[in-house]
C-alpha cells in the first residue's frame, strides 16, 4: 500500500480545502511532500502500432479503476485533438501514448470497456478521447466529486495536495503538447498527473459516502458517462471576444466573413485561430469598415507584420460583407430557446422576475446548507425556465417532473424541489393579496 493509499484509507478528509491531512503524504513537520518522480520512472512513449498492443495487452490484465489523462495543445494547433494520453492501472502501471503515431485508440478502448475510468474534469478530456476512440461506460470525475463533497479548490494539484498530501509540480499545463520528441521534464509531469488520481479517487469516494452524497456523485458520473456528444455550436462566429461593441448588422457580417476567413485557414495551417488573427483585429475591422487595404492596414492587428497578401485576403473578406444586400446581414441577436436573458425580465414580466428572485435564494441558501456549488445542486438554466413558465398548480409533483424534464437528475429532483415549490408559493401569495 502506498503512503496515499494509507492517506485514503485511514485519515479523515478536509472538505473546506485548508491544510492536507496530517499522516500519510505529510512530512514530519506536517508540510505537503512534493511528488517529483513517478514510481516506477518515465515510462517510454508508445509510438507504434506493435507497442500498443502490448499497452492494451497489460491493461486488459490490470485490476481495479483506470486513471486516464490527456493533453492537448490548446492555444497553439487547431482544433481540441489529443496529443498525449495517459493512463494508469494497478498490475499495469503507468503508459504515455502518442495519438500522432497511434490515432486509433478504439481497440484500447474496447479492451477497457465496463473498467470505471477516472478522470478530473472529465467534459474537458473526453471530446478529444472520443475523437481517438476511447469512449468510458463507467467514469469517476474527481474534479466533480470534490465540488460535490464541498472543496473550495478543485484542481487536480489543489485536490492532491489537500487530499492526499502530496504536491504535484503544474508548470507544464499550457505548454505546446504537439512538440515532438516531448521532454522529459513534461513527459514526467505528464505521468505524474495519473500517478495519484486512483488514490485520490478512493479517498475522495469515502468521504462522499461520509457525506451521505455518494449516489449523488454516482448520478452525475453516469450521466456524464451517457450524455452524447454535443451538437456544433451554432453562429460560432458571436462569441468573438469584443461583439458587444459591434451593434449595426453590417458590422455582425464583417466580423462573420473574417472569422470564418479565419477559421478556414486555421484548419488548413493546423494552428490556433487566434495566432492567424486576434479578435481585437477583427472587431476593430468591423467597427471601422475599412474602404482599402490602407485603411485596414491602419487599424489595430494589421500593422507591418502582415504582409500584403495577408492584407488582402482580410480585406477581400470585409468587402464581401460590404457588398451583402441588407436581406442577407446577421440578425443582432441570436435566436435563444427559452426565456429570455434575465435582466430583461423586470421589463418583459414582473412576475416572472419576482419568482427567479425568490427561486435564486432559495437555491442559494440550500447549496450552502449541503456545502456545495449551486450549479451542482441545480443547472441555473433549469430553473430559469421553471421560474418563466411554472407548472400549474406548481406542486411538488408538477415541480420535480419540470426538473426532470430540463436534465435534472433525480438527486437534485429530490433536493431541490421542495425549495423551489417553496419560493415559487410565496411569490404566488404575494402576488394574490
Amino acid at each position: 500500500m502506498t503512503d496515499a493509499q494509507e492517506t485514503a484509507a485511514d485519515s479523515p478528509l478536509r472538505t473546506t480545502g485548508g491544510a492536507p491531512p496530517d499522516d500519510g503524504g505529510t512530512s514530519d513537520t506536517g508540510a505537503p511532500i512534493p511528488l517529483l518522480e513517478p514510481r516506477e520512472g518515465i515510462p517510454p512513449v508508445i509510438t507504434d502500432p506493435e507497442a500498443l498492443a502490448e499497452v492494451v495487452a497489460a491493461f486488459a490484465a490490470g485490476s481495479g479503476p483506470l486513471a486516464v489523462d490527456a493533453e492537448r495543445a490548446s492555444g497553439y494547433r487547431y482544433g481540441q485533438r489529443a496529443y498525449l494520453v495517459q493512463l494508469r492501472r494497478q498490475g499495469a502501471g503507468t503508459a504515455l501514448i502518442d495519438p500522432v503515431g497511434c490515432p486509433d485508440l478504439s481497440g484500447l478502448g474496447e479492451a477497457l470497456s465496463g473498467v470505471e475510468w477516472v478522470l478530473h474534469a472529465a467534459t474537458q478530456d473526453l471530446p478529444c478521447l472520443r475523437e481517438i476512440g476511447m469512449v468510458p461506460t463507467r467514469l469517476f470525475d474527481t474534479e466533480l466529486a470534490g465540488r460535490l463533497a464541498g472543496f473550495p479548490r478543485v484542481g487536480l494539484g489543489a485536490m492532491v495536495e489537500n487530499v492526499l498530501g502530496f504536491v504535484l509540480e503544474k508548470g507544464h499545463s499550457a505548454v505546446d503538447w504537439s512538440t515532438r520528441p516531448l521532454p522529459e521534464p513534461w513527459l514526467r509531469y505528464a505521468a505524474l498527473d495519473v500517478e495519484l488520481l486512483v488514490d485520490l479517487r478512493d479517498a475522495l469516494e469515502k468521504e462522499l459516502d461520509r457525506q451521505g452524497k455518494l449516489d449523488w456523485a454516482l448520478q452525475e458520473f453516469d450521466a456524464i458517462a451517457s450524455a452524447p456528444p454535443p451538437e456544433p455550436r451554432k453562429d460560432p462566429w458571436r462569441r468573438t471576444s469584443g461583439m458587444h461593441k459591434v451593434r449595426r448588422r453590417r458590422q455582425l457580417a464583417v466580423v462573420r466573413e473574417l472569422w470564418q476567413t479565419r477559421d478556414r485557414i486555421a484548419q488548413r495551417r493546423d494552428v490556433s485561430p487566434g495566432k492567424v488573427l486576434s479578435d481585437a483585429a477583427i472587431v476593430q475591422a468591423a467597427l471601422a469598415l475599412p474602404p482599402n487595404v490602407h485603411a485596414l492596414a491602419a487599424l489595430n492587428g494589421f500593422g507591418h507584420r502582415t504582409s500584403r497578401r495577408q492584407l488582402e485576403q482580410w480585406q477581400t473578406a470585409v468587402d464581401r460583407a460590404r457588398a451583402l444586400p441588407e436581406s442577407a446581414l446577421p440578425q443582432q441577436g441570436q435566436a435563444v430557446a427559452g426565456p429570455p436573458p434575465p435582466r430583461a425580465w423586470a421589463d418583459k414580466d414582473p412576475a416572472a422576475a419576482q419568482r427567479l428572485s425568490a427561486a435564486r435564494t432559495a437555491v442559494t441558501a440550500l447549496a450552502e446548507q449541503l456545502n456545495l456549488p449551486q450549479e451542482n445542486l441545480v443547472a441555473p438554466d433549469a430553473v430559469r425556465r421553471l421560474c418563466w413558465e411554472p407548472p400549474k398548480p406548481a406542486d411538488p409533483a408538477a415541480v420535480g417532473a419540470a426538473l426532470a424534464g430540463y436534465g435534472a437528475r433525480p438527486w437534485q429532483v429530490e433536493q431541490a424541489t421542495p425549495a423551489l415549490v417553496a419560493a415559487l408559493a410565496g411569490c404566488e401569495g404575494a402576488q394574490a393579496q
